[in-house]
């Protein structure tokens, strides 16, 4: 597979560091029954250690040549799926588990709506280990009032623990990036304040954001009055940016709440 070219419509940036590779490894601690899907495996710079300490490990690629590659491995224990990840249904794949680990290298061009897709199946996955631009994990772990907290920072961080690790020079893949890459660990768990209607908490939040520059006032018309966002406890002349995950759960119970049965 070393042959293979990254191909610039699926992103590909393949690791080349055989340190960095052990220590993303250690940092997932694969064990031999875990059931893991690894996304976007490349040339197999993380599959073939990984595969080492696994039973099995299902791989999901949409390169045709990558995904070839990893089958002439003939190896019984490696699945191979030859397929978009954005269209990746784990229900459907996995039956009856819910303690699915999911790992990758991903791609930086599909990095946010991969990560919103994984969200909707969080029941069904243990945890996540996902190598990513450093910008994007910034934006995942940001705390509220800081310029990259947004809507992805908000809806990870209402459904899971995000523990930004350790960060991956540019060196470490061919080609080189020009931006550095961080290991993220992703852990679902149950909500600490649960909102009533989580897909009334998920438009809410990606209305404000997509007008992050307005109050919510301006940014929620139609969604929540101005009357409202006070009963929730907020000045509607704050802005998107400065409300805590908490502060948009009791929004969102609010215009639950008060919505006409």
């Amino acid at each position: 597979m070393e042959t293979h070219y990254a191909r610039k419509r699926f992103g590909q940036n393949f690791l080349a560091s055989e340190v960095i590779v052990q220590r993303i490894v250690r940092a997932i601690a694969p064990q031999p029954d875990d059931c893991m899907i690894e996304i976007g495996p490349g040339r197999g710079a993380m599959t073939v250690p990984l595969r080492e300490r696994l039973n099995a490990l299902h791989v999901v690629e949409i390169d045709r040549d990558l995904a070839t590659a990893l089958r002439g491995r003939d190896d019984p224990g490696l699945h191979v799926f030859e397929q978009d990840a954005l269209q990746l249904d784990l229900a459907a794949l996995f039956a009856g588990r819910d303690d699915l680990r999911v790992v990758g290298n991903l791609p930086y061009n599909i990095s946010t709506p991969l990560l919103f897709h994984l969200l909707q199946q969080r029941s069904l996955i243990r945890d996540m280990h996902f190598l990513l631009q450093r910008e994007v994990v910034d934006r995942m772990a940001a705390n509220p009032g800081s310029g990259t907290y947004g809507r992805l920072s908000v809806m990870l961080q209402y459904h899971c623990d995000v523990e930004p690790l350790f960060q991956v020079p540019p060196e470490a893949f061919r080609p080189r990036p020009k931006v550095q890459s961080r290991l993220v660990r992703l852990v679902p768990r149950a909500p600490a304040v649960v909102a009533e209607d989580a897909a009334l908490l998920e438009r809410l939040v990606k209305a404000a954001f997509g007008m992050r520059r307005k109050t919510l006032r301006n940014g929620l018309r139609g969604l929540a009055g101005e009357p409202v966002i006070r009963a929730a406890g907020i000045a509607p002349e704050t802005r998107p940016e400065q409300l805590a995950v908490a502060d948009w759960v009791r929004l969102a119970n609010t215009v639950s709440a008060q919505a006409p049965p």
